[in-house]
């Protein structure tokens, strides 16, 4: 029976950071992933070999905004295990049916000249707009990069620079009062109360939905951040596809002694007197864990599928039905669209310029056809009769990832886990069956070809993915490849649920880490840099508390200091 200090289950990319960081303590580490690669959703392959040979599509996630939030890639130094970052700008392309197309640059102050060429009122709020995200942002940022329940750790990231932006947003009882009012508000409230051009607002609410749930949603006002982020730090995709963030983890955790094995489906942790102490996979075989278990799947599998209900019930007698009944999941996922093509996309009806296609193209005609892409997935329904949709061309910023002269398509629509109406038909008896996935595929790829004329004939290949299938793939719960839906009462210390929130569990030994856990999904490896810095604190913890208190009190005085 093989030994290790700890077992990490999934090799996502917060798994395989998490391993990083505890390989570079000294323990040793076992990562044992379902797929026949590691990755989970940030994975890039050659999915059709066939068809179209040398194409390499990333299969989820492929804009990196948040990392670059973090420390990750610098602490880690993956720039020596082969990472490159290939920044985007233009950052988004977003054409509209009456000929107006908003086009965004890193700049803001580009951005707002081409917004200025529809509406000078609203470039002048954009800029203001921006400016009040970017503090918000600068301010959160010492929060997202600890354990939400570490008041030690998350005064230790302030500097001063970051102490004024949070200053500037409550420094008074009516700031502070409008700053929880903004929080408590939807994206669409935000917008509406900004600007008044829907070529705008649209593009913007579209991202603030990458969130997962409808502009319309309350508290989730934090969704209208998302556009800042890409002027500051700005969007960027590794070279190679997202993959290759994952190849450089990969890399660093060989390198340090780690051990990944793939195709190793978890079907149980083993727990002896209260304490995780092993892993036992679907085959019957038995890894064992001297100091602790990490879970980088959701904590509702964890806890409901792969653990026996009497030492759930030991540990915490309540757990299991709170995250039966507690945890919410709106039933929103994506399907997925991968295309091979003979050339790129040409928008032939807005001015076109290659460079368009850098960023990501996005195609929300207006702030309704973005409601109803995300609400009616809530209720079960497709919403493909006039289709919103997040493209992108990533050849067109790397050539690398197509046979030369050729390009890759990617296209995310979102859509219901669950049909309305087809339980218990379909793929797990979710509804989608191929015909009805590749039905809904034409739709969408006919709405794109509306606005890009070329789209058809210059098709070699496709894949569609459907949200049951996605769903099977990643092991994520109704598809979620957040885990649990990113709403305000979901995150931070709520997030799985406030006993869960620190990355500990009630059972000696195992921990939580990846999207369902703060500061949640997206590519950012910040989950699994906090879980491991909660991990190597409980095993001296002492130490640990002294050396850390210390250091806050320095960081923090130097940013008092800073504003005095």
């Amino acid at each position: 029976m093989e030994t290790y200090d700890v077992i990490i289950i999934g090799a996502g990319h917060n798994g395989l950071t998490c391993a990083a960081y505890l390989l570079k303590a000294g323990y040793s580490v076992l990562l044992l992933e379902k797929r026949s690669v590691p990755g989970g959703a940030a994975t890039t392959e050659e999915v059709m070999p066939k068809e179209a040979p040398g194409f390499k599509f990333n299969l989820c996630a492929i804009d990196h905004e948040f990392i670059h939030l973090s420390p990750v890639v610098q602490e880690l130094e993956l720039h020596k295990y082969g990472l490159e970052y290939l920044f985007c700008d233009p950052i988004v392309f977003c054409p509209h049916p009456d000929g107006k197309y908003f086009l965004a640059h890193k700049s803001v102050e580009q951005t707002c000249a081409e917004i200025a060429r529809y509406s000078p009122a609203d470039a002048e709020r954009y800029r203001i707009f921006v400016d009040f995200w970017h503090r918000f942002i600068s301010a959160a940022i010492p929060m997202f990069n600890a354990p939400p329940k570490s008041i030690i750790d998350i005064a230790r990231n302030y500097d001063s620079h970051k102490f004024k932006d949070l200053w500037s947003l409550i420094n008074s009882v009516e700031k502070s009062l409008d700053f929880v009012r903004t929080m408590l508000s939807s994206a669409e409230d935000i917008l509406n109360e900004w600007f008044d051009s829907e070529f705008l607002k649209a593009p913007l609410a579209r991202l603030a939905s990458e969130l997962g749930a409808p502009p319309s949603q309350k508290n989730l006002a934090v969704g209208a951040m998302m556009m800042t982020m890409r002027h500051d730090p700005g969007m960027a995709r590794p070279k190679g596809g997202t993959g290759a963030l994952v190849q450089a983890l990969v890399n660093l955790v060989k390198a340090k002694g780690g051990v990944i094995l793939t195709d190793k489906t978890v079907k149980k942790v083993l727990v002896d007197d209260g304490r995780a102490v092993g892993i036992q996979v679907e085959n019957g075989t038995e890894y064992r864990a001297t100091k602790g278990i990490i879970s980088n799947i959701d904590a509702k599998r964890l806890f409901l599928q792969c653990m026996d209900e009497a030492d759930v019930d030991a540990a915490d007698p309540n757990l299991r039905q709170r995250l039966e009944r507690r945890i919410v999941n709106n039933n929103e996922t994506i399907l997925k669209i991968d295309c091979a093509l003979s050339e790129p996309l040409r928008f032939e009806h807005h001015n076109h310029k290659d460079e368009y296609l850098i960023g990501s193209v996005l195609i929300a005609d207006s702030f309704k056809q973005v409601e109803i892409a995300h609400h009616d997935c809530s209720l079960g329904k497709i919403p493909d009769s006039d289709p919103s949709m997040y493209a992108v061309v990533p050849t067109m910023l790397d050539p690398t990832m197509a046979p030369d002269g050729k390009h890759t398509l990617w296209i995310e629509f979102f859509a219901p886990y669950q049909i309305e109406g087809a339980e218990g038909t379909g793929l797990n008896g979710t509804g989608w069956t191929d015909e009805l996935k590749n039905k809904v595929a034409d739709r969408v790829l006919d709405k794109l070809a509306d606005y890009a004329p070329n789209l058809k004939r210059s098709m070699i290949a496709r894949r569609v993915e459907s949200p049951a299938e996605l769903g099977e793939r990643l092991g994520a719960y109704k598809g979620n490849y957040y885990h649990i839906d990113m709403t305000l009462e979901q995150m931070i210390f709520f997030r799985p649920l406030p006993e869960l929130a620190n990355y500990r569990t009630p059972i000696k030994g195992l921990y939580l880490s990846g999207a369902g856990t703060h500061p949640g999904g997206s590519i950012s490896g910040m989950p699994g840099r906090n879980c491991a810095r909660v991990f190597i604190s409980a095993q001296q913890p002492f130490y640990h508390i002294l050396t850390e208190a210390g250091q806050s009190f320095q960081s923090l005085t130097k940013s008092v200091l800073g504003i005095v």
